[in-house]
């Protein structure tokens, strides 16, 4: 069978590695030829996974099709879909996805729970919303690990915002925040990882650690859950979904985006789940059962970010003291190049004790630092 991915980033590089479990043969298509999973698939193609003649003359060589970001170019992918490709998750469930004010709109069609948000299209419109605030404003499309939110507390942030078609979603009072992917086949059945709180790291509105499975109340758990296959249930696609959430302080679930793809709050599956997100999403395209969502252990997610004031060749200063700890599994995205902010890799940490684990990945995220 011949699988394409659209994109060669790190998440396609984390595909292609338990991809080699399966008899498939791999393409990538990607802009960068020195892309981490340039080396890794059978075949690479350069090109431009946003343009339709790139990604359908990619695509029509293939039996399947999956992504690793939501970026790419839906009319190609249709074309393909209407001569036989499969495309994992399909273009509808992508079209939705892939613009933020249709997918609020898809949560509000489908009664999810979700903030309260209203469309804008100007600054200007945007300061007749003075009253909505304090709010989170999203672009409508383009917007990925950070880019393209700003959050508006007041008046004196409206300058902020976008120009453009965008969400102003109704700031929430925030308890935790979690993450639950849901795997759906074709036929319909669903397999639900566990829980994992995200911890953001508040200047660069990023991931900065998870701790996985989260604790959180049973009843909230079971609720958490439900909304989490609503979601994927009337996607009415096959493919991986990960599933963000809020539980307010209030402890009312909302949903806040979906992502339709493997995803960095899902890294830790690779050793900690019996099987790994990636896996999963494998057996998917490949029309095999669902796989064991369960924990082994109860582990933590640091992600490596370059340091500010650091541009250049990367230097991982404090690795080898790093991986002398037990339970620690260090991955690297293969990007020889740092700058602030850059994702370069991410350690996960297992520990059967919860404290340990997050002691672990505070002393973890001062001792090692990607400079240059």
């Amino acid at each position: 069978m011949k699988v394409g991915i659209l994109g060669g980033g790190q998440l396609g590089r984390m595909l292609l590695q338990a991809a080699a479990n399966y008899t498939v043969k791999t393409y990538v298509l990607e802009n960068d030829d020195d892309c981490p999973a340039a080396h890794l698939c059978h075949h690479f193609i350069k090109g431009d996974i946003k343009n339709f003649n790139d990604v359908y003359n990619f695509g029509k060589q293939l039996n399947a099709l999956t992504i690793e970001i939501e970026n790419v170019n839906i009319e190609a992918l249709e074309k393909l879909e209407s001569e036989g490709v499969k495309i994992y998750p399909n273009s509808a469930a992508l079209k939705i996805i892939k613009n933020k004010i249709l997918q609020k709109q898809f949560y509000q069609q489908y009664q999810i729970p979700t903030a309260a948000f209203t469309i804008t299209n100007t600054i200007e419109e945007l300061k007749t919303q003075a009253s909505f605030l304090p709010a989170v404003h999203k672009i409508g499309e383009g917007g990925y690990d950070g880019k393209g939110v700003q959050l508006l507390h007041d008046e004196t942030h409206i300058h902020k915002g976008f120009e453009g078609a965008s969400v102003l979603e109704k700031m929430v009072k925030i308890k935790k925040e979690i993450s639950i992917i849901v795997a759906m086949d074709s036929k319909g059945n669903t397999a639900i990882y566990p829980p994992a709180e995200m911890v953001a790291d508040p200047v660069l509105n990023l991931l900065d650690y998870q701790i996985s499975p989260a604790i959180i109340p049973e009843k909230t758990l079971w609720k958490a859950e439900a909304i989490a296959r609503t979601v994927v249930k009337n996607l009415n696609s096959a493919g991986l979904f990960a599933v963000e959430l809020f539980i307010s302080d209030t402890d009312d679930v909302l949903v806040n985006e979906t992502a339709p793809r493997v995803h960095n709050s899902g890294h830790h599956t690779i050793e900690a789940n019996y099987c790994s997100q990636f896996d999963m999403l494998w057996r998917i395209i490949l029309n095999y059962p669902l796989g064991n969502t369960k924990p082994i252990l109860p582990s933590a997610i640091i992600n490596l970010l370059g340091e500010e004031n650091y541009n250049g060749n990367a230097v991982y200063q404090g690795l080898q003291d790093v991986m002398q700890f037990e339970n620690i599994f260090v991955h690297l995205y293969g990007k020889t190049i740092t700058k602030p902010g850059r994702k370069m890799g991410h350690i996960t940490i297992m520990s059967s004790d919860y404290k340990d684990l997050t002691h672990k990945a505070h002393k973890i995220k001062q001792m090692l630092k990607v400079k240059s």
